[in-house]
């Protein structure tokens, strides 16, 4: 994140003796990525964070293609997927390449019995359905629908629904999620021209600190394998913290769309940023206002990206038969556009209800067997003329 937090207690210096009441010492933990460059923030801990009492069984849990290369464009119906109890075992990979997954979940209860720390990815969870809350050992972030979540690699957390019916869109990155580099100034502030700004982002609150001793599992996933690792103290016991480096949400509600004469490209709704991949958010917003718009998208080629369009929630004008969690996948290499119909049917609209999540990839995806189970075999055909 470019700008910077504090919860809890810190000492006045950092790298400087702080002391418990009793005098003895808090332990200091440097929390960050690449190296000592990336971002980071300084923790305190109560215990050190390194008691490990034994490393469990591991599970690979890497995805594997059915499809290795891909070119034709695809309709996955999201919703199918069926709900599961655990957390992790809900995840089902549709998508992956060397840069990110792109993952549905169902899952139906919190994950409370064992703690997760994802060593590989940033996360961003995009909430489609449920609420609850997101705990972790920087803090808690309460997250209702269309909320991104996003979550540093390596940060140690747990999850609470409030219900059963959940419905989670995840996207693993294999390399820091950052805000569009072109939104922010040479400090990092967000600009003026930025469709959200630092005021829309939610930072952790309400930390956590225990003081426990005993027996407490962190599943640690590293290098495709989910490793069950035992410690000897209860992984939320940081007394304060400060830094750059921490899980923020930010609603795909408050995003701002960049309107304009006649019909703006993708790019001006992108939110995130990663290496070779951008996500987007789709949100209601005025039709263009030129006399002649075509407010429809126009026919593009894909020939350097995959696109991947996650449909949330209203009318998706460009496309004669979608439904809530639909996913959409338009491989690089052919051009692709609205459905028959979609361009005319949109002449003289004003506005659109439609909300969508974007992912375009700038290396081929990978198709899963669990995508190939919920695709409609149809729609590859869908827009010949009828």
């Amino acid at each position: 994140m470019p700008f910077y937090h504090s919860l809890g207690s810190i000492p006045h210096k950092r790298h400087t003796a702080f002391r418990k009441p009793n005098g003895d010492l808090y332990y200091e933990q440097l929390f960050g990525t690449e190296g000592f460059h990336g971002m980071s923030s300084l923790l305190y801990h109560v215990h050190r964070p390194t008691m490990i009492r034994s490393v469990g069984k591991a599970i690979d849990v890497a995805p594997i293609a059915a499809i290795q290369k891909n070119i034709s464009p695809m309709m996955l119906a999201g919703f199918d997927i069926p709900a599961v109890d655990d957390f992790l075992e809900a995840r089902t990979v549709m998508l992956f390449n060397n840069d990110l997954n792109i993952a549905l979940a169902a899952p139906r209860k919190s994950l409370s019995s064992y703690f997760y720390k994802n060593a590989d990815a940033d996360e961003v969870l995009f909430i489609h359905k449920g609420s609850g809350t997101l705990r972790t050992f920087l803090g808690n972030l309460t997250f209702s629908y269309g909320d991104y979540l996003v979550v540093p690699r390596g940060m140690i957390y747990q999850i609470e629904f409030d219900t059963e019916d959940n419905r989670l869109l995840i996207v693993e990155s294999f390399s820091p999620v950052v805000t569009p580099k072109r939104y922010r100034n040479n400090f990092g502030q967000m600009l003026e021209h930025s469709p959200f700004c630092e005021r829309d982002l939610r930072r952790p609150e309400k930390l956590e600190t225990h003081d426990e001793r005993g027996s407490f599992i962190i599943k640690i996933r590293k290098e495709n394998v989910l490793h069950e690792v035992e410690y000897a103290s209860h992984p939320f016991d940081v007394i304060g913290w400060d830094g750059y480096n921490y899980p923020y949400a930010f609603s795909i509600h408050d995003f701002e769309p960049i309107t304009g004469r006649v019909h703006q490209p993708p790019p001006v709704h992108q939110t995130f940023e990663a290496h070779n991949f951008v996500i987007c958010s789709f949100c209601p917003r005025l039709y263009d206002y030129h006399p002649q718009a075509i407010p429809a998208p126009y026919n593009h080629s894909n020939i350097d990206s995959d696109e991947v369009l996650y449909y949330v929630d209203g009318d998706f004008m460009s496309r004669n038969h979608v439904d809530k969690g639909y996913i959409s996948l338009h491989p690089g290499g052919i051009p692709h556009g609205p459905h028959p119909g979609a361009t005319e049917r949109s002449i003289g609209q004003k506005e659109t209800g439609e909300l969508a999540v974007m992912i375009d990839t700038f290396r081929p995806l990978k198709v899963t067997q669990a995508a190939v189970n919920i695709a409609d075999n149809s729609y590859i055909t869908s827009w010949l003329d009828k």
